[in-house]
């Protein structure tokens, strides 16, 4: 029989928060999620989280958005339907290309904006349809929640009375 226990600790306040995280990296327990209603400042780094790839994501995205560009006014303007508009030649993409840099980079912007925000969207599983992941609606309002998973509920218990916290609630894994 496992004796594994969730305990989840419930903050009024970000910095009661923060001050908890710092307390439990000291004693060395290991914290296996944080909820928070908005952005907390520092809580990455105090958790230990790696660096996000969604900038990588969204730089690929902003080449393939520029690749659809330059592909699209390359047969369209030379391939398609060559024409002579104002004298510029339709020999070469290369000339014609100064007269698209504006259209490209929107549709740069475009598939950067749209399509990190599926990835997020898909990679978080917060999609249309998906089951809340949060264990308590209170922290998509006002409140902070940490959660452990671990052995040893009394000593977690005992250090979240210490940081301040507002609730504690202890349930089987």
């Amino acid at each position: 029989m496992s004796t594994t226990k969730i305990v989840y600790g419930l903050y009024a306040d970000d910095d009661d928060l923060m001050n908890g995280v710092k307390a439990f990296n000291d004693k060395g327990i290991s914290i296996n999620e944080v909820y928070t209603p908005f952005p907390v400042h520092g809580l990455d780094k105090a958790l230990g989280l790696k660096k996000t790839r969604i900038s990588d994501a969204a730089f690929i995205y902003a080449l393939y958005g520029v690749t659809i560009g330059a592909t699209v006014t390359w047969y369209v303007m030379n391939h398609d339907w060559p024409q002579n508009i104002g004298g510029k030649p339709a020999f070469d993409w290369g000339h014609n290309m100064p007269a698209f840099v504006v259209p490209m980079f929107e549709l740069m912007v475009f598939c950067a904006a749209h399509m990190m925000s599926l990835t997020f969207l898909v990679r978080n599983k917060m999609y249309p349809g998906a089951p809340a992941q949060n264990p308590d609606p209170r922290t998509t309002d006002d409140k902070f929640m940490m959660e452990f998973v671990t052995e040893d509920v009394e000593s977690v218990k005992q250090l979240l009375i210490e940081t301040g916290v507002e609730e504690i609630t202890v349930k089987d894994a």
